[in-house]
């Protein structure tokens, strides 16, 4: 993955002009063994086999529908426009056939990998969008010998505690581009705690893996820098009355209330707030969950801090496509008519790409003329991930697939009326 795609093209190109001409004298069986060597992977997770003139086969599986749609449809059509951009693998058409629904649930993500894992021909997935549902699809891939790259997945119990300790939801080939949530935790307290010089603070989350590990990782970080937690709580996704809740919160009159949920919670939670006596001037914050059109287009949003991966991509190229940044938005505002409406439209982008490198590097044309890919290999290759140019910036890839450039910003909403004039008006960052 060191290798940028057109030398590692140019090197496939002498190695089947080296075949050609080795396979002079020689039988089929022997010219398939002679290039599969050249590529990664030991067949320890079994191969798959594109015949001729048939598909590569990958999945994108995203949250499409429902209440957090406006997550999963940016990091779609991201996926689709990475596999267009890259183009074929080896003379072979890549498609990520019909995006699937991980519903933002446990549920929504077993069933979508039930279905992924019975096509034997399905090589990798991109997704999911959240991590509740990436608990119960990651087992399953994983077991399939497939690999799945997220986007959009930040908790920390998909991946590890940062300190070489496997996440409690860790599977062997689950990678994501999005970054670790205890990074974000500890961007939000460092703004709260060192830059707003709010000594008090509470937090609420909904139980959701994400929302739960980002509160936790918070409250970790705010205490570590000497500030006191004085409420963390939770609520449940359905809720529309949440005075119950944040009355208990308000009984310690925080100066800051950090709830890192979805909508609709999470409007509730910023409606409501204002008016339970203890919160008046409590200062809201909120996260990546609702960095997002519909939430910022409210005007109840108007005077939160939101937490997010830093989507300052400017000039930022694929190195496996060519793209820049500024290229792949253009593209995806005239397909669409319309900007993306959450910020990992990029990450999902070059997890696409990532992923096709991969299947690139472990995999050869066989004597029959098929496509012969190698699953250990794609794992091999993305393990090996290092110094990889993106959209989002320079990826590298850790032990428990951690990639993402783990770059945090914290944003000021000021206008319900200009969310592009908010998502700019950065006034914090941070860079582990």
């Amino acid at each position: 993955m060191k290798l940028s795609r057109k030398l590692m093209m140019l090197l496939a190109a002498l190695l089947s002009f080296s075949l050609v001409a080795a396979a002079c004298g020689d039988d089929d069986d022997d010219t398939a063994a002679s290039s599969s060597s050249d590529y990664l992977g030991d067949g320890s997770l079994g191969t798959v086999t594109v015949e001729s003139g048939a598909q590569v086969q990958i999945r994108s599986l995203n949250a499409i529908s429902g209440d957090v749609a406006f997550l999963g449809v940016p990091n779609q059509r991201g996926i689709e426009a990475a596999v267009s951009d890259f183009g074929d693998i080896k003379g072979f058409e890549v498609t990520s056939g019909e995006g699937l629904d991980d519903l933002c649930s446990a549920e929504g993500g077993q069933a979508a990998a039930q279905q992924i894992v019975a096509d034997e021909q399905v090589v990798g997935v991109i997704g999911t969008s959240c991590s509740g549902a990436a608990t119960a699809a990651a087992p399953l891939i994983s077991d399939a010998g497939l690999v799945m790259i997220s986007g959009s997945n930040t908790s920390p119990a998909l991946t590890s505690d940062l300190a070489g300790t496997a996440g409690e939801s860790y599977r062997a080939g689950y990678y994501r581009t999005a970054h670790n949530d205890l990074y974000q935790g500890a961007a939000m307290a460092a703004f709260v705690y060192n830059d707003l010089g709010l000594t008090t603070a509470a937090a609420i989350h909904d139980g959701d893996p994400y929302t739960q590990g980002l509160a936790q990782a918070f409250v970790d970080a705010f205490e570590a820098l000497g500030g006191t937690v004085t409420g963390f709580t939770g609520v449940s996704k359905e809720d529309t009355d949440m005075v119950p809740v944040l009355t208990e919160v308000a009984a310690d009159s925080p100066e800051a209330l950090f709830f890192p949920i979805f909508q609709p919670a999470g409007d509730f939670i910023a409606d409501q707030a204002p008016g339970v006596a203890g919160l008046e001037s409590t200062q809201l914050l909120a996260a990546d969950g609702l960095l997002v059109d519909g939430f910022m287009a409210l005007p109840q949003s108007e005077g939160i801090y939101f937490s997010g991966p830093d989507v300052r991509f400017g000039t930022n190229t694929n190195e496996s496509t060519g793209k820049t940044a500024e290229e792949v938005l253009a593209e995806y505002e005239a397909a669409h008519g319309e900007a993306p409406s959450a910020a990992f439209w990029g990450h999902s982008y070059d997890a696409a790409a990532m992923l096709l490198d991969a299947i690139d590097a472990a995999s050869y044309v066989d004597g029959d003329g098929h496509l012969v890919i190698d699953r250990a290999g794609v794992r091999e290759a993305l393990n090996g991930v290092s110094g990889y140019s993106g959209l989002i910036g320079t990826i590298s890839c850790d032990d428990f697939g951690d990639c993402g450039s783990q770059k945090i910003t914290v944003i000021e909403h000021a206008d319900s009326g200009d969310i592009e004039a908010s998502k700019q008006a950065v006034v914090f960052e941070y860079a582990p």
